[in-house]
């Protein structure tokens, strides 16, 4: 993984700094409707909210969420365009060789079709926001549960809590996908390779099997991702329910407010996207840098360095 991070950064790491100021930028207003939505509540729930004041604090609310979709379109905009360019310099790089004036080996034509088509597209775009995407997600998650924490300590537990066990679920689960991810790149190139020999007729059959287990090896992708997408979603649901519970019973108790409850409900929602997405990206990066190794090799036999 530090190979591929450092790859990334060694073609791209100027435009990354950007977009990483960006992130942080948009984790730190990440909690901030939160606590709008708070103090509306509550204030309503006491009955002495003036028209006035719930105007400017929706407001207030509003003027905070509009920034932060402007800050992430800009950031989507940069690592989309950035990403874009990284393809355009692997399918260059493949397809040229060496800048060094080396020789280059031959690559079967097909493994080579499968690298600047497919490969080259999913490696490159995952470089555009390789570092962007996890420092706002993470930076949202410390912003969100530090919020929650701050205002009622037992439902911050409980927010941290659902996170670590989605930690050792994706750990164990992504570790066999990894394997799958390699196993069906190299059935594809080899069946690529058998499509573009001259006698297409004799390859048939053999070409036939290979699609045959791809179609095998995505089956028991789909077991494992599937699986460890029902155990995750069972967790989130588990502390949902939690912090409900919890919640009522202190407010029923004089411990809490209602505005509290309801913004660590709301929280707890906004801590599920981007904990669903720090999984889907530690898939993402496990499986490209799977791919990463392949296209390296690609490069190698090329006599190149990436």
């Amino acid at each position: 993984m530090l190979q591929l991070y450092s790859a990334i950064w060694r073609v791209s790491g100027r435009r990354q700094i950007l977009l990483i100021v960006l992130s942080i930028a948009i984790a730190a207003l990440a909690a901030v409707p939160l606590n709008f939505q708070k103090e509306i509540v509550n204030l309503l729930t006491e009955k002495k909210l003036a028209i006035a004041e719930l105007f400017w604090l929706g407001a207030g609310m509003m003027a905070a969420i509009l920034l932060s979709l402007l800050l992430k379109w800009l950031m989507g905009f940069r690592s989309g365009v950035l990403g874009e360019d990284i393809v355009r310099l692997i399918r260059a790089r493949l397809l040229t060789g060496p800048e060094d004036g080396r020789p280059q080996q031959a690559v079967p034509v097909g493994t080579l079709s499968t690298a600047i088509s497919a490969e080259a597209e999913e490696l490159g775009k995952f470089a555009g926001s390789a570092f962007s995407e996890p420092v706002v997600q993470i930076g949202t998650l410390i912003s969100v549960i530090g919020f929650i924490a701050a205002t009622q300590p037992g439902l911050g537990v409980i927010a941290l809590a659902m996170i670590l066990p989605q930690i050792v679920v994706v750990l164990v689960s992504q570790r066999k996908v990894n394997e799958l991810v390699a196993r069906r790149v190299h059935i594809l190139r080899g069946a690529t390779n058998k499509l573009t020999s001259q006698d297409l007729r004799a390859a048939e059959a053999a070409v036939l099997a290979d699609f045959d287990e791809i179609f095998e090896t995505r089956r028991v992708m789909f077991i494992w991702k599937l699986s460890a997408k029902f155990l995750l979603s069972s967790i989130n649901g588990i502390g949902t329910v939690s912090v409900l519970m919890l919640g009522g019973w202190m407010v029923l108790h004089g411990r809490t407010d209602v505005g509290t409850v309801v913004a660590a409900t709301m929280g707890l929602g906004r801590i599920q996207g981007p904990t669903a997405f720090l999984i889907a990206f530690y898939r993402q990066v496990s499986a490209n840098r799977v791919k990463y190794d392949l296209l390296r090799g690609l490069f190698d036999t090329k006599g190149s360095q990436v």
